[in-house]
C-alpha cells in the first residue's frame, strides 16, 4: 500500500504508518468491546420488564448465561487491544530508538543543547501514550453516536438530553486545549531549563566544592526553579479547574438523567427498565468524552513530544547505510573555511586555506583564542557551522557517512573523554575489542607496560569518565583510542598538555611512527618540542593564518621577524669639513 504524502514528511510519521495494521486490529476491537457494552443495556431491560413480570427463573438464567458470555468476549477484545498497542509500542520503540540516538547526537554536536536524554524522554512519552487509557478514549469516541441512537430510540428526550451533555463535554475539551496549552508548555520549558542548568553544573561539582561557589550557584537555580514552580501552579490551576468542571457535569449528567427518566415512567412514556438502562448508556456514551478531559494534559505533552522528535528527525536523517565510499588516503584540503558561532559577531575560524598531502605532519602552533581546538574540530567534520569546504581526498567530509569514515579518523580532544568500561573497550573505541590491534595501539602510545602493572591488565575497569585514572593515564589512553585500527587522518589538540618527559617522548615516537607508516597528522600544541617531528608548521592568530609552510622555512621567516632592524650607517658626508 502506498504510503500517504502526509506521512511521508518525517522518519517518525513514517514509522507510525507502518503500525496502520495494528491500529486497524484495535479498531476492530474497539468495535467488538463498544457493540458489546450495550449488553448490561438489554440486559436491564429484559430483566425489569420481561423477567420481572413473567417470574420465569428458565428466562433469568438463560438471559445471565447469555450476558455473561458477552461479558467475557468484550473483556477478551478489552484485554487484546491493550495488548496490541503494548507489543506495537515496544516495536516503535525498536524502529526508532537507533535513528533517534544518532539523531541525537547529532544535534548535541551543533549545540543544541541536552538533545539525547530530551529526545528518548519524548520517545517514552508518545510511547506510553499510544499504549494508555488516553488513545483508547480516541478509539472509543466515535461510537457515542451510536449509544445515541439508542437514546433516541428509548425515547427522544433521553437523546437531546445526551447530545446537551455530550457538546457541553465537547466544549469543555475544547476550552481546555486553547487555555491550557501555552501554560503546559511554558511550565515544561521552565522545568528543562532548570534541569539543565543544574546537570551542567553537577558535571564541576569538585570545583564548585572546593571553591565555594554551591551557594552562590544554588541561589541561580533557585530562579530557574521558582520559574518552573510559578507556571506549573498555573497549569496545574487550569487544570484542575477543568477537572473539577467536568467532574460536576458528570455527576450532573447522572442525576438529571435518571430524574427525567422518572418523570417518563410516571407519564407512561418508559419502563421502569429502560429508566435504569437510559442512566447507564447515557454514562457509558458521554465516557470516551470524559476521558479525553481526563487526559487532555497528556495528550498536549504527547503532541509537543511529537513535534520535538519529529524536528529532530527531519533535522538529521539517517545517513544512507548502503553508501560506501573508498577508504581515504589521508589528503586534505580547506578551502575559504570560517567556523561560525551565532552569539559571536566575528567567526573563530576566517578564511582558512590549507593544503595538506598525505603522510604529511602538521604542527599547528598559536597563542590561547587563536582558534587552534576550533580548527581541530573543523578538521574531523564536527564543528556544526562552517562555511567553506573541508575536503577530504577532495570529497567534502560532511558528506561521508559518519559510521564509515569514523576507523579512518583518529581525534584526541584537548579535554579527554573516556567512557565507563574496561581500558580495551576504551582503546577499541567500544567496538569488537581486537586483542592484537589494542596492544598495539597501546604500545605504540607507550602505555603497554603502564596498562600490565594494573591489577587487570587491559579488563582494568576505569569508572565513569575515567575518574579512577590520573590525568596523564587518560591522556595516554586517549591517544591509544586515536590511533587504534590504523586510522589515516589523526588529529591530536594539546596531546602533551598532561604527560610527563618520559610520556611526551613516547607521544613524539608515536608521532614518528604515524609518518613512517604514511598517515596524515594534526599536532596543536603549545610545547616546543613538538615542532622537531613536524614536517610543516601552521600559525595561528586571532582566528587567521599568519604562518604556514615547511617547518624549516617557517622558523626561519618567525626568526627573522624577530630581530631587530639594522642600524643605517651614518651619513659622513653631512659632517662638516
Amino acid at each position: 500500500m502506498k504510503t500517504p504524502e502526509f506521512f511521508k514528511r518525517s522518519e517518525l510519521t513514517a514509522t507510525l504508518w507502518l503500525f496502520r495494521r495494528e491500529f486497524l486490529i484495535v479498531g476492530a476491537f474497539s468495535m467488538i468491546a463498544n457493540v458489546l457494552m450495550l449488553a448490561p443495556t438489554l440486559y436491564m431491560l429484559q430483566v425489569y420488564d420481561r423477567v420481572l413480570t413473567s417470574q420465569s427463573e428458565l428466562t433469568l438464567l438463560v438471559m445471565s448465561l447469555l450476558t455473561l458470555f458477552l461479558f467475557a468476549v468484550m473483556g477478551f477484545a478489552e484485554w487484546m487491544r491493550s495488548r496490541v498497542l503494548v507489543v506495537a509500542g515496544v516495536r516503535l520503540d525498536e524502529q526508532l530508538s537507533t535513528q533517534v540516538f544518532n539523531a541525537s547526537f547529532e544535534a548535541h554536536l551543533s549545540q543544541s543543547g541536552n538533545v539525547p536524554s530530551r529526545s528518548f524522554g519524548d520517545l517514552i512519552q508518545i510511547r506510553q501514550f499510544l499504549t494508555g487509557n488516553g488513545v483508547f478514549a480516541f478509539f472509543d469516541a466515535p461510537w457515542t453516536p451510536i449509544y445515541m441512537a439508542v437514546l433516541f430510540f428509548l425515547h427522544p428526550w433521553l437523546g437531546v438530553m445526551g447530545v446537551v451533555f455530550a457538546l457541553i463535554q465537547a466544549g469543555l475539551a475544547w476550552f481546555g486545549h486553547r487555555h491550557t496549552l501555552a501554560p503546559s508548555e511554558a511550565a515544561t520549558q521552565a522545568n528543562a531549563d532548570a534541569g539543565s542548568f543544574l546537570q551542567g553544573k553537577l558535571r564541576n561539582a569538585e570545583v564548585l566544592e572546593s571553591m565555594g561557589m554551591i551557594r552562590n550557584l544554588q541561589a541561580r537555580w533557585a530562579d530557574r526553579h521558582q520559574t518552573y514552580l510559578a507556571r506549573g501552579a498555573v497549569s496545574q490551576h487550569l487544570t484542575h479547574r477543568i477537572t473539577a468542571i467536568s467532574k460536576f457535569i458528570r455527576y450532573t449528567q447522572q442525576s438529571l438523567a435518571l430524574g427525567a427518566g422518572a418523570l417518563l415512567v410516571i407519564d407512561g412514556q418508559l419502563s421502569p427498565g429502560g429508566m435504569i438502562a437510559a442512566n447507564v448508556l447515557m454514562t457509558r456514551a458521554l465516557a470516551p468524552i470524559d476521558m479525553i478531559v481526563g487526559s487532555w494534559r497528556q495528550f498536549i505533552g504527547m503532541r509537543a513530544a511529537f513535534a520535538r522528535l519529529e524536528t529532530l528527525l527531519l533535522n538529521y536523517p539517517p545517513r544512507d547505510p548502503a553508501f560506501k565510499r573508498v577508504a581515504p588516503t589521508g589528503q586534505l584540503s580547506l578551502e575559504q573555511v570560517c567556523a561560525i558561532v551565532p552569539e559571536r559577531p566575528t567567526p573563530i575560524l576566517q578564511n582558512i586555506d590549507l593544503q595538506v598531502k598525505a603522510g604529511t605532519v602538521t604542527a599547528v602552533l598559536g597563542p590561547s583564542g587563536s582558534g587552534k581546538s576550533t580548527l581541530a574540530r573543523v578538521l574531523v567534520g564536527i564543528w556544526p557551522d562552517v562555511s567553506g569546504q573541508v575536503l577530504l581526498d577532495g570529497l567534502p567530509i560532511n558528506g561521508w557517512n559518519r559510521i564509515e569514515l569514523g576507523p579512518h579518523i583518529g581525534y584526541l580532544p584537548q579535554d579527554v573523554e573516556l567512557l565507563e568500561g574496561t581500558i580495551a573497550e576504551n582503546i577499541a573505541r567500544f567496538g569488537k575489542v581486537d586483542p592484537a590491534q589494542v596492544i598495539a595501539a597501546a604500545q605504540s602510545a607507550g602505555l603497554h607496560d603502564m596498562i600490565l602493572r594494573f591489577p587487570k591488565g587491559y579488563d582494568t575497569p576505569i569508572g565513569e569518565a575515567g575518574n579512577l585514572l590520573s590525568g596523564g593515564q587518560r591522556q595516554r589512553i586517549g591517544l591509544a583510542r586515536a590511533i587504534y585500527g590504523n586510522p589515516v587522518l589523526i588529529v591530536l589538540d594539546e596531546p602533551n598538555a598532561n604527560l610527563d618527559d618520559a610520556g611526551e617522548a613516547a607521544l613524539f615516537r608515536t608521532v614518528q611512527e604515524l609518518k613512517a607508516n604514511g598517515k596524515t597528522v594534526f599536532l596543536i600544541t603549545h610545547r616546543p618540542g613538538a615542532v622537531a617531528v613536524a614536517d610543516r608548521i601552521l600559525l595561528l592568530r586571532d582566528g587567521q593564518i599568519q604562518a604556514e609552510g615547511p617547518r624549516d622555512a617557517v622558523i626561519a621567516a618567525v626568526q627573522a621577524a624577530r630581530q631587530p632592524p639594522a642600524r643605517p650607517a651614518p651619513d659622513l658626508t653631512a659632517l662638516p669639513a
